[in-house]
């Protein structure tokens, strides 16, 4: 049987949920196309994309980038645009399927509402558009008609956990995260991390950014908060626990009891070929996870204390509204700061409390509304870092 080929448009490819997806890609060239490329401003890796790939168009998000790109492919006929308005039009490419949202923090929400608008399939790595606007997004994409499918290997493990089970019999989600490269210090040592121990990720290879978030919880907070939007259930039905061989991605508990799971071996290949194949499955290129790898699971409580992002996040999702999208901006700036040496690790979740004791949530009625809670809660924070009141 012939399949048709899906084409697809993928922002943020020069990242490495866009490599990996590129990857997939590679593995079956019959089954998938790619047309549309959007990076931020790494023109080298993107030309050689685009001269594997062959996609008709591209977007980085700099006009010098741009220019860039256009000296090292003086004669090859992509159409070339940039900056903010240019990655919109780009996520509306009228030939592509679907797209693979992958740029990271805020600046991949409206790529992505323009994706949805032009009816396109989602296929959802940037957990950020949930955080900061998910009431807004969920609307758009109930109103459009599209299908937005999680990239995240927690929340993708939860989507194949509930296929063929009815949500309104689901006791809780379980999202398991490895601990990061902190999970055995204590607080004191947590305290004097560096940026250089930070990055280090015992189980996965991912963005600076979101090794960061990893390492402090903060990333499986905004997991939280996105799952909340991506399964319409409450945080009082999402439990968080450190697992910290990273093979069963997440669990789904049911009302009669039983427990469903996802486990293969921690690389982001498996749920991104899940997503972009859905609702087929395709090799994703991993090796098979054995009996061997599975002979010792383990999960513990979170320490609060040592990781205090997660309440926050917990606590933003409660008051819920504009308060997710302020703890995400904080969060960026905080985080931009601690890898510039200007704050210690702890300053993060500090900067993002004291942000977020500031605002009062607001319900979120537009993208303008989005942006200025997001503009604010930025101010805000870079005050802090700068040592401005």
């Amino acid at each position: 049987m012939t399949v048709k080929k899906k084409r697809l448009t993928i922002l943020g490819s020069t990242g490495s949920i866009g490599v990996s997806a590129l990857d997939v890609v590679a593995q079956h060239p019959s089954r998938f196309e790619v047309v549309a490329l959007g990076a931020g401003s790494n023109a080298e890796v993107l030309a050689r994309q685009i001269e594997q790939f062959h996609p008709r168009r591209v977007c980085l998000q700099s006009e010098e980038a741009a220019k860039k790109l256009k000296g090292l492919l003086p004669r090859n006929g992509v159409e070339i645009l940039c900056g903010a308005e240019g990655m919109k039009e780009l996520a509306r490419t009228k030939e592509a399927d679907s797209v693979v949202s992958a740029i990271v923090g805020a600046a991949g929400m409206e790529p992505t509402v323009a994706a949805i608008e032009a009816g396109k399939q989602i296929c959802l790595a940037n957990k950020e558009t949930l955080v900061t606007a998910g009431q807004f997004v969920t609307a758009k994409v109930k109103e459009h008609g599209v299908e937005l499918l999680p990239v995240d290997s927690e929340h993708s493990a939860i989507f194949q956990a509930l296929q063929g089970n009815d949500i309104a019999k689901v006791r809780r989600l379980i999202l398991t995260a490895s601990g990061g490269p902190f999970r055995t210090w204590t607080k004191a040592q947590i305290e004097k991390a560096t940026p250089e121990q930070a990055l280090k990720h015992p189980n996965w290879s991912m963005g600076r950014k979101i090794t960061i978030d990893s390492a402090g919880l903060m990333n499986k907070g905004l997991e939280v908060i996105e799952a909340r939007w991506l399964f319409g259930l409450g945080p009082e039905k999402i439990d968080v626990y450190i697992h910290p061989q990273s093979i069963v991605h997440s669990m789904v508990e049911y009302e009669d009891s039983s427990v469903m799971a996802q486990l293969s071996v921690p690389d982001m290949k498996l749920p991104i070929a899940y997503a972009i194949a859905y609702p087929e499955r395709v090799p994703s290129g991993l090796a098979f996870l054995t009996v061997d790898k599975m002979r010792e699971l383990t999960f513990e409580s979170v320490d609060h204390e040592k990781f205090p992002a997660l309440g926050l996040a917990f606590e933003a999702l409660r008051q819920s509204g504009s308060m997710p999208t302020v703890l995400n901006a904080a969060n960026e700036v905080a985080v931009d700061a601690f890898l510039a040496g200007k704050i210690g690790f702890y300053g993060i979740p500090d900067v993002c409390a004291k942000v977020m004791g500031r605002h009062k949530a607001e319900t979120l009625r537009s993208l303008a509304h989005v942006r200025e809670a997001d503009a604010w809660a930025r101010e805000c924070a870079e005050g802090l870092v700068g040592g401005k009141n």
